[in-house]
């Protein structure tokens, strides 16, 4: 008697023929996937099966609309193809009886389902073919079957067209011959551990892309700050030549960009030169000397500690990445879930030999209180959405030591740099972040914008004020063009 159906693929179903006078609580298997077309009776439990299944498709719709209730009178196999015909009688409302015959074409590429009427009309296809003999309505046609043969030398022995190699895992033939249970039984354990085999290769895929991403990643970043070391000069030459400058005010020889003074932290003071703005008083320019050496030590000071950190985070992820290979090379699933941090569950994955597990359901898309980017020197910098959303994204998502900017006598969107080292941020991603908030305020229009900023600890909110209005007991000030800076990150935005 035919019974449920339970689909838990796209080219799968279980199928119950269980008579309640028998002891056997089997379902029956089919699967149309071409690389595995299969079918055999599995042990896997309708209940839980129908609590992780798929949707059913039109086609597993149909076999129930004219199948339900219906007995199933013989079972033939098409002789040599691998076609299985399953002959239905079911009784209309009326009381007529009526044939309808279930095909499993379990041939590889071409592998389908079909619902043949009393005349071998095809009702229905699992998968539409648009080829004779399996479009709807034509008389089912089973696919022309060319037998193969094995090429044979003149010594009489026969030569297989490629070589043999032995599989890394036991064949579907060795699993059959040394399975001392029913054969259903042999299947269902060579597809189960097929499909864990699988997803055990999918999961160690993933999660080998990921380390090698975080380590390129990290590795253009050390390329980009050496780059940046190197572009911010020699401190001590900027501090050497502001000094020099003070010390010739009164001597110095000045022709256009070019002035010669005297060298007095060298052996016998010789008479050097050095190159200024020929717009700028030497004490300006000592001035801008000074100011170029102290922004040259605290961006040396500040890019050889995120040097330090990165090569210890690319040690890490090295070893991470040596771990991940060993596990590999071991097939240890145990050991892959702690790795990747998940906590996955073996007997859904790889219910009844099935390749996928079921249908992931789709997650709420909650709003978002800011937009994320990513900085040049890869500090996450989160962007408000708008006024309702300031005082969301400054008093519950940022911490008092990230950095804060608005835009200075105008309206706009709050921006947060994410500061979890609590160090010094970088000025280009200060410069960043300030062209994220100019774009993002009133102000967007002109050529350059005053964004106000400081740690987020010196910002509080006016009792009764209205949305996105703030107070601010400490902040500096610096200009910056409206423009989108950094890297986008969509995440559910």
């Amino acid at each position: 008697m035919f019974g449920k159906v339970v689909q838990t693929s796209r080219l799968t179903l279980l199928l119950d023929f269980r008579s309640t006078s028998s002891n056997d609580r089997r379902a029956l298997l089919v699967s149309i996937e071409p690389s595995q077309p299969r079918l055999y009776l599995t042990d896997t439990s309708l209940r839980q099966a129908e609590k992780e299944s798929f949707t059913l498709s039109p086609f597993a719709l149909s076999l129930r609309k004219h199948l339900a209730g219906a007995r199933l009178e013989i079972i033939t196999k098409d002789t040599p193809d691998r076609i299985v015909r399953f002959a239905f009688t079911n009784q209309s409302e009326a009381g007529e009886t009526f044939t309808r015959t279930l095909i499993a074409q379990l041939t590889g590429r071409s592998a389908n389902l079909f619902l043949l009427d009393e005349h071998s009309r095809i009702l229905d296809a699992m998968r539409p073919a648009d080829i004779a003999g399996a479009r709807h309505g034509e008389t089912y046609t089973p696919p022309i079957y060319i037998a193969t043969r094995t090429a044979t030398q003149t010594d009489g022995t026969s030569s297989a067209h490629t070589s043999p190699r032995k599989p890394a895992r036991p064949s579907l033939a060795e699993t059959l011959l040394n399975f001392d249970a029913s054969p259903s039984s042999a299947l269902e354990k060579h597809f189960t551990e097929q499909a864990r085999a699988q997803r055990f290769d999918a999961r160690a895929a993933a999660a080998r892309a990921t380390l090698r991403r975080e380590i390129a990643k990290r590795n253009t970043l050390r390329r980009n700050l050496t780059h940046d070391l190197a572009t911010h000069g020699d401190p001590a030459a900027h501090k050497r030549a502001g000094d020099l400058l003070l010390a010739n005010l009164a001597t110095a020889e000045r022709e256009g960009a070019r002035v010669r003074v005297v060298d007095y932290f060298a052996d016998d003071a010789p008479t050097i030169e050095i190159e200024v703005d020929e717009n700028a008083t030497l004490q300006e320019e000592a001035a801008n000397r000074f100011a170029r050496y102290t922004k040259a030590k605290r961006a040396i000071e500040h890019t050889t500690a995120r040097l330090s950190t990165i090569d210890a985070e690319l040690e890490s992820l090295t070893a991470r990445e040596a771990e991940l290979e060993h596990l590999i090379t071991d097939r240890d699933d145990a050991a892959l879930d702690a790795f990747t941090g998940e906590k996955t569950s073996h007997k859904a994955a790889t219910r009844a030999g099935e390749h996928t597990t079921s249908r992931p359901k789709p997650k709420p898309v909650a709003a978002k209180s800011h937009r994320t980017y990513r900085s040049s020197d890869n500090y996450e910098i989160l962007v408000g959405r708008g006024a309702r959303y300031n005082d969301e994204l400054t008093f519950k998502v940022a911490r008092p030591h990230d950095i804060w900017l608005h835009a200075a006598d105008y309206p706009g969107a709050h921006v947060i740099i994410r500061n979890p080292s609590r160090g010094e941020i970088p000025h280009r991603t200060l410069t960043e972040a300030a062209q994220l908030a100019a774009l993002n305020s009133e102000a967007k229009n002109d050529s350059r914008v005053s964004i106000n900023y400081a740690a987020r600890k010196f910002i509080s909110k006016p009792k009764g004020s209205a949305p996105g209005l703030v107070r601010l007991s400490s902040f500096r000030t610096l200009l910056a063009e409206p423009r989108e800076s950094g890297e986008r990150i969509i995440k559910g935005e």
